[in-house]
């Protein structure tokens, strides 16, 4: 998936100075990260109504909007997908790979280098405890 969202993010560069006229892209880019906001907030509201009512092939089409306008919004702010990557990697040497990060501090294993060499199980966390998942 990263590689899909690496060739979105691509493209959205490339579309940022065209035509506003003719270009969804460079319109937002135009129009400035205020609005870049607004249409990824509406795209993930729209994910949720249809998650809500069981469309499963609607949230599958909105998800991909919510995608585009979150590369362009990246884009806008001068973060690159690699960014991202680096600080998924980052929660999953810190937590394994967890459904969010909580919110108070974890005690977390002492270590001489800055990645693990053993991963941890993976978990889901739940209000501020973290449980294993079996």
């Amino acid at each position: 998936m990263s590689d899909s969202l690496e060739r979105l993010y691509l493209a959205v560069l490339a579309a940022k100075d065209l035509d506003p006229a003719t270009s969804r892209t460079a319109r937002l880019f135009q129009r400035g990260p205020s609005k870049m906001a607004k249409k990824l907030a509406e795209e993930a509201i729209e994910v949720v109504i249809d998650a809500v009512n069981g469309d499963s092939e609607a949230v599958i089409r909105e998800s991909a909007d919510l995608l585009y306008n979150l590369t362009v919004l990246w884009a806008s702010a001068g973060v690159r997908p690699e960014d991202v990557w680096r600080e998924m990697a980052r929660r999953e040497d810190l937590l394994g790979i967890a459904e969010k990060l909580p919110k108070s501090p974890m005690k977390l294993p002492k270590v001489a280098s800055p990645r693990i060499s053993a991963r941890r199980p993976i978990v889901a966390l739940e209000g501020r405890a973290a449980r294993k998942r079996h």
